[in-house]
């Protein structure tokens, strides 16, 4: 049974990704891009950058997690919208919305391939927390 490029790209979000480093030769192709605007500018990430860029929160986060509240597939592109919260060493006893995204992926292979994504850092307010749950 093959999984759908939404089960692709459900899975892994849904992977602990900072203690999983293997998570990303399994569901990131090899020549990924990533474009991302966020609220510090745009940056444009490879294969090796995301992985770093993991690595380097695993060194601040003691928890990390992903809530998933919009996943919408058509053929072989995928939109998610989604928020990761992340509880930190410094705090590990309280779990913040970090950072709040939407991302259109591509895949390739079944696999992430071309990535488009805007993100904006976390609003831990009722009324912004509220607006991420799936209706």
């Amino acid at each position: 049974m093959s999984n759908t490029a939404k089960d692709v790209v459900r899975s892994f979000y849904e992977t602990d990704l900072i203690h999983n480093s293997e998570a990303f030769s399994e569901y990131l192709h090899p020549e990924i891009e990533l474009y991302w605007n966020s609220s510090f500018g745009f940056t444009k990430k490879g294969f090796e950058d995301i992985k770093t860029m993991f690595s380097d929160m695993a060194q601040s986060f003691e928890t990390f997690r992903c809530e998933i509240s919009h996943l919408i597939a058509e053929g072989n592109q995928v939109t998610i919208r989604y928020t990761y919260f992340a509880n930190t060493i410094e705090n590990p006893e309280k779990d913040e919305a970090i950072a709040h995204f939407i991302t259109i992926w591509e895949l390739k292979e079944s696999k992430l391939y071309k990535g488009y994504q805007i993100s904006q850092q976390g609003d831990n307010t009722p009324e912004s927390m509220k607006s991420f749950i799936s209706k």
